[in-house]
């Protein structure tokens, strides 16, 4: 098959300019021209257009997409794997980010009068701010998520600070109860869960059974949440959801 410059174009979704320009450059030169010397493509030249729009959404100068593709020990099923490995790396890096952008703490995260340096004494490497706006289009308008705002702002970094030790000796003792293989049912675990409870209610806002069973589900749902706790304790998310849910049974 020969295809048209036109042809070309529109099915690879590139100007007609932008194949000049490649022509004049040699880096995708067409394999032939008609009788009035238009160019004249075939199905070897759109493998290569193919190879260079894949390297140049990975961000390969032209240059080096060509070097590349004029590698003599390449070969097209090569080119494949190595895009193919570089696009899934970039996938993955693209969700780690989306990951960083959604992840929110509920509202204890927002709105902290701290200064960086403060920041990042009382959270590691977590920087509150960067998820404000993800967290207020997630729970903006709710009542908990109101109440939460008004309470955080008045913190102070002793606040945050007392806020951290609570939560760090609360999972301590979390994790202490799985170690002695207490089954998340016992009386040992519900009665932490009833604490994670009224933890949340006194720092943030008013956490109903209905809302922390809620937030149990998510710790194991969302694998954001998950690595919170599991990086407590392995299996901690899972524990702490079923220790929730049956408090809540047991106080109805």
């Amino acid at each position: 098959m020969a295809y048209t410059v036109g042809q070309v174009a529109k099915a690879a979704g590139v100007t007609v300019r932008t194949l000049h320009h490649y022509d004049e450059i040699a880096l995708l030169s067409p394999s032939g021209r008609s009788s009035a010397g238009y160019r004249r493509y075939d199905d070897d030249d759109l493998e290569r257009l193919q190879h260079i729009r894949y390297y140049r959404e990975l961000g390969f100068p032209l240059e080096e997409i060509a070097a590349i593709l004029d590698d003599p020990a390449s070969d097209p099923a090569a080119h494949l794997r190595r895009q193919h490995e570089l696009l899934s790396g970039r996938i993955t890096k693209l969700q780690e980010m989306v990951t960083a952008i959604e992840f929110a703490m509920e509202a204890r995260k927002l709105n902290i009068p701290l200064t960086p340096r403060e920041r990042f004494e009382v959270f590691g490497d977590f920087d509150p701010d960067a998820h404000a706006e993800e967290a207020e289009q997630r729970w903006g308008g709710s009542a908990a998520y109101e109440e939460s705002n008004r309470r955080v702002a008045r913190y102070s970094k002793d606040d945050w600070l007392r806020n951290k030790a609570e939560n760090e000796d609360w999972g301590r003792r979390l994790a202490e109860v799985m170690a002695s293989g207490a089954p998340a049912g016992s009386p040992a675990a519900t009665e932490l869960a009833e604490e994670h409870r009224q933890l949340i209610s006194r720092w943030f806002y008013e956490c109903s059974y209905e809302i922390h069973t809620g937030l149990a589900d998510m710790y194991v749902a969302d694998e954001r949440f998950t690595a919170y706790f599991e990086r407590i304790r392995p299996g901690m998310a899972a524990y702490l959801s079923e220790a929730i849910h049956v408090n809540a049974i047991n106080r109805a």
